[in-house]
């Protein structure tokens, strides 16, 4: 019996499903690259947008409403889509290796996975902490700890939030909003908010840092600034934040939302990375020490042109990183992508407001701009 011819396509793996590739999903789509087999491997069926994760814990999204289906956007991509945990790489012999399949072989790599806080570097935290990323077991903490409010009406219930950014922030108002409707008995519920600078929110303006300063006291959310968490301890009934300074605050459950942290693997796997373990990639996106490897969104640092670790940027990197996979799959010149230099963030109250920050500039809180923030974010969906 004749046998079957080789193939001659090539050979693109994607890993992870975050913001940049479901643009490159929805890009293949409308225009697919001739000559080449794809594979996406995501740890999660449902991929979360993160503009509307805020939202979602205040209650006004459903989880479908902002979840990207990553196997249905695949299926009308026509690409393979596996469910799986990437965790290692052999960059001499092109493989991806993951917790459930067998090894991968790629031409080329795209990795666009996200990030984590950083929790190990405390002792507990990773133990006892509810941690803002990966954004599935936030959600599934979450569920959890509703039902348990929902079954002790009368219980006091102490939360905290680690860390002062727009994340931890925006999670704080988030869980007031939605909490302070469920337990009706406004001195059954005490959110702290713990931050270890002078100040929350510091790549933002004054203004917009004195404005969330004074929405989250008068929402009842006290403040814990200077604070650098040195521990999390468990005792039967409750966890203890401790804290440098010696503070310590007694709570049901801590929502961790600190500085970004990347996997282990990618460095270990011999990327070039920075200091925090990112994929350092050129202006086309691409690695710096694997030419076969490209990285987008928080995973990847930008060489010359380093971004916040924010969705505004992973969103937009999707269609450059489309188009260099294009261009190196059919052996065209990379074309160089310029990241901006400001960009318009809108911060949600959870309470149907938002604030406009960008650079210098800030306003609100306004209705409008949760209503623009609001139609952004559903026109943004609706692509999917």
């Amino acid at each position: 019996m004749p046998q079957k011819p080789q193939s001659t396509a090539k050979q693109l793996v994607l890993v992870g499903g975050g913001h940049s590739h479901a643009i490159v999903l929805k890009q293949l789509r409308a225009k697919p690259i001739p000559g080449l087999e794809i594979i996406l491997i995501s740890n999660t069926r449902f991929a979360p947008y993160s503009g509307m994760l805020p939202g979602h814990i205040a209650g006004f999204y459903s989880f479908e409403e902002c979840h990207i289906d990553l196997e249905k956007l695949a299926k009308t991509t026509g690409i393979d889509f596996i469910v799986d945990e990437a965790v290692g790489l052999d960059l001499q012999k092109n493989l991806v290796f993951s917790t459930k399949s067998q090894p991968i072989k790629f031409d080329f790599l795209s990795v666009d996975i996200g990030s984590t806080p950083a929790t190990l570097s405390v002792p507990g935290a990773a133990e006892y902490a509810i941690s803002a990323k990966p954004v599935p077991q936030l959600l599934e903490k979450w569920k959890q700890l509703l039902t348990e409010i929902l079954a002790q009406p009368q219980k006091h219930w102490h939360l905290a939030i680690v860390g002062g950014g727009a994340g931890g922030v925006e999670l704080a108002l988030a869980l007031e909003a939605h909490l302070g409707k469920l337990i009706k008995n406004p001195h059954h519920l005490t959110l702290h908010l713990l931050h270890k600078q002078d100040e929350i929110m510091s790549s933002h303006s004054q203004w917009v840092r004195r404005c969330l300063t004074n929405i989250l006291t008068n929402r009842g959310i006290q403040l814990h600034l200077n604070q650098a968490v040195s521990a999390i301890k468990k005792t039967s009934q409750k966890k203890i934040i401790s804290c440098e300074s010696g503070l310590e605050v007694e709570c049901d459950e801590v929502f961790w939302v600190t500085q970004a942290s990347a996997p282990a693997w990618l460095k270990e796997a011999g990327l070039t990375t920075d200091e925090r373990g990112f994929i350092l990639v050129n202006d086309k996106l691409q690695s710096l020490s694997h030419p076969q490897v490209f990285a987008a969104g928080d995973i990847a640092s930008i060489i010359n042109s380093p971004t916040p670790k924010a969705g505004v940027f992973a969103v937009r990197q999707g269609k450059p990183l489309y188009e260099n996979l294009a261009c190196v799959l059919q052996a065209k010149p990379l074309k160089p992508y310029q990241p901006q230099k400001q960009y318009l963030s809108l911060i949600g109250t959870g309470t149907g407001e938002a604030i406009a920050s960008r650079g210098n500039w800030g306003f609100g809180p306004s209705q409008v701009l949760w209503w623009w923030k609001d139609w952004i974010d559903r026109r943004f969906m609706k692509g999917f």
